[in-house]
């Protein structure tokens, strides 16, 4: 459906064998430990895919968000965790390419392999209202000082850098915010607790805490006091597909594992299979629509991404939506298909479930993107 050409197909066919020999095998020990998925990410930064998007001009693959898309797909269908790292550090990435002057060395890192970047933007003053940090930066003889606590930022203690949001320095709507690059060795910033969810257990989504942290002011990645606009116009578009692309990874992968089981599996005393049983093959044929329904949605989005138009932002606010949803549809039905070889973590569908269940509360939660969608609709400012 992403109608790649032959390059771009070629691209996710090795990210396929990437998932299958480097991450799949470890995913349920990821899981079940809720440990960082080191082996995964190594592998994907071995394969050049730490530069999917950064421009060739720095070494990397000049991808876009259509390849994009179509590689956290597969990369979902074995493990959630690892896809929603690699999203994050995507849309890192976003950052720096926008607004590369100060950073031609870290795109040339990132685009070798060495550099993983993530965003944190959450805190727990503002929760799920990203765009709005609480914290405020201080300037001190030519330098910003940061204070903040992150409620919860993906491969925390794990990226080499972090695109970090706050309000600007005297600034006073929520607004005025900036973003800036904090790297994981600067002073007075680290991880500040655990992460043990019931789903993506292998993101290490930790709070990270700034005290007192001092960058020069070069560290800026977008234009004075421009931190909301680069969050929504420069980043959403990033992360709010790329979400939609993660999820949709899950219900393809619980979509595959229900018809493995269906037709691998039956009532011996009745000598017939599960897939002869007309309700559990109705079930299936819902799951297989709704994940095709959110694959097409996907697409019809980054079309529009790719040639904007004023359907755009709608399309963009939708994704995460639309996809989400239909990911918690389908496990669940996935999870009723498989009865007890599905709950008892037989199969991957127990796992698939309870990823699922992630995109619905990460910011921008469903709830939040129903209510902007709503005032879109109806003609009312979103801020």
């Amino acid at each position: 459906m992403y109608r790649l050409n032959e390059a771009q197909t070629a691209l996710v066919e090795k990210v396929r064998q990437i998932a299958v020999e480097s991450i799949a095998p470890y995913a349920s020990e990821v899981d079940a430990q809720s440990r960082f998925p080191s082996e995964a990410i190594e592998a994907l930064a071995k394969g050049g895919f730490f530069g999917l998007t950064i421009p060739t001009k720095y070494g990397g693959l000049g991808q876009g968000l259509r390849v994009a898309g179509a590689v956290l797909d597969e990369i979902a269908q074995v493990d959630a965790s690892t896809a929603m790292v690699y999203l994050m550090h995507l849309s890192g990435c976003a950052c720096y390419v926008a607004y590369p002057a100060p950073f031609e060395n870290v795109l040339r890192d990132i685009a070798a392999g060495k550099h993983l970047t993530t965003l944190a933007w959450s805190e727990r003053g503002s929760r799920s209202h990203f765009w709005a940090p609480v914290s405020q930066a201080v300037e001190e003889n030519g330098q910003l000082s940061l204070s903040a606590t992150k409620s919860w930022v993906t491969s925390a203690g794990q990226a080499d850098s972090y695109i970090v949001s706050t309000r600007t320095a005297g600034g006073t709507a929520p607004t005025d915010t900036m973003l800036y690059a904090v790297y994981k060795d600067d002073p007075g910033f680290a991880v500040n607790g655990t992460w043990n969810s019931l789903g993506m257990r292998g993101n290490g989504s930790s709070p990270m805490v700034l005290e007192k942290t001092v960058i020069a002011a070069d560290r800026a990645v977008c234009a004075p006091n421009d931190g909301f606009r680069t969050m929504l116009e420069v980043v959403l578009p990033w992360f709010n597909p790329g979400n939609a692309a993660v999820s949709i990874g899950l219900a393809e992968a619980a979509t595959r594992a229900t018809i493995s089981h269906l037709t691998g599996s039956g009532m011996q005393h009745l000598g017939n299979r599960l897939a002869d049983f007309p309700t559990l093959r109705a079930r299936l044929a819902q799951m297989r629509i709704e994940t095709d329904k959110s694959r097409a949605h996907l697409v019809a989005v980054i079309d529009s991404v790719e040639n904007p138009g004023p359907m755009t932002t709608l399309l963009v606010l939708e994704s995460k939506a639309s996809a989400g949803e239909a990911a918690i549809k389908v496990t669940d039905l996935g999870m009723q298909s498989c009865g007890g070889a599905a709950f008892s973590k037989h199969l991957t569908i127990e796992r698939n479930f309870r990823d699922a269940r992630a995109a619905s509360v990460m910011a921008p939660t469903t709830d939040v993107l129903w209510d902007f969608i709503g005032r879109a609709l109806c003609g009312i400012d979103l801020f």
